[in-house]
């Protein structure tokens, strides 16, 4: 439980740091920690991720950081792209959806160690957003929060910058807007998925880290006002490396595990057969 608690805190620190990096944790500890099954701990964790955001947000919102015309045009295609890859998630194996969460983990560290470098203070917004480029970005992303349950913050933050024009500290407070808004919708539809597969949401584990996690984001907030942000993510990028590497290394020993059943089945089935007068009795 100790774990438990100190994984629910660093998922806050790290939306509240950074913007990003919470559901890359919060998979993980749900799976491993305390042995949620995949597609449960994959819903739980956009359900999460997305309540600790938007508590996250709400302090960068009084300090007017959030650009908002660019959280809804990047947020609302984002929504559209998490329920579509939460139905393509509804018709995969989770060990599947693991795997690729994963590589999400390593593209992460790649942003975020390629991302880490001091932003300009200050500011002036583009007279021009490129609609096209924000919007179809923010359902690819969509798409990949619906899929595996990551709120995309780490892709969403580097869009922000380059796209929308936006210093680091302004593309974070907005990320936690559209983190909330891709991780509601991508939750409700888990919600529809897991009763049709007679699975259920740990509501105990989920409030627990809620709460945790969102006094966490808060202590975030202050350390990313105090703390050089671009060392914190360069240490994060390295602890996410390691962290997709002990995922892969898991659910590749899993797959051996299962395939290497396979044969020793084959010949017992095999030896059945000439004591099997029917069909039915083979079966």
């Amino acid at each position: 439980m100790i774990f438990v608690l100190l994984g629910a805190l660093v998922i806050g620190l790290s939306l509240g740091v950074f913007g990003s990096g919470g559901s890359v944790l919060t998979v993980p500890v749900l799976l491993y920690l305390l042995h949620h099954e995949d597609k449960v701990a994959i819903a739980e964790s956009l359900g999460i991720v997305g309540a600790i955001a938007l508590v996250s947000a709400i302090p960068y919102a009084r300090a007017r950081l959030v650009h908002w015309p660019t959280a809804f045009l990047f947020g609302v295609p984002g929504m559209l792209g998490t329920y579509v890859g939460a139905w393509i998630a509804s018709y995969v194996t989770g060990q599947l959806q693991i795997m690729v969460f994963a590589g999400t983990m390593f593209l992460a560290a790649f942003l975020m160690w390629r991302n880490s470098h001091p932003s300009p203070s200050e500011w002036t917004p583009s007279e021009k957003l490129p609609v096209p480029k924000i919007a179809a970005e923010g359902f690819a992303v969509g798409a990949l929060t619906g899929f595996v349950g990551v709120g995309g913050g780490f892709m969403i933050v580097p869009a922000l910058v380059l796209l929308g024009g936006l210093p680091v500290k302004r593309a974070v407070a907005t990320s936690l807007i559209i983190i909330a808004m891709k991780s509601t919708t991508g939750f409700w539809k888990y919600l529809r998925t897991l009763d049709e597969m007679n699975l259920s949401i740990d509501w105990t584990v989920f409030v627990t880290f809620v709460v945790i996690g969102a006094l966490g984001s808060l202590v975030g907030k202050q350390l990313n006002a105090r703390i050089a942000p671009n060392i914190l993510q360069r240490a994060f990028a390295i602890f996410l490396v390691a962290m997709s590497l002990l995922v892969l290394a898991r659910e590749s020993w899993s797959i051996i595990a299962i395939t290497s059943t396979v044969p020793a089945e084959v010949p017992i089935r095999i030896a059945h057969q000439d004591h099997c007068h029917t069909e039915q009795e083979f079966r």
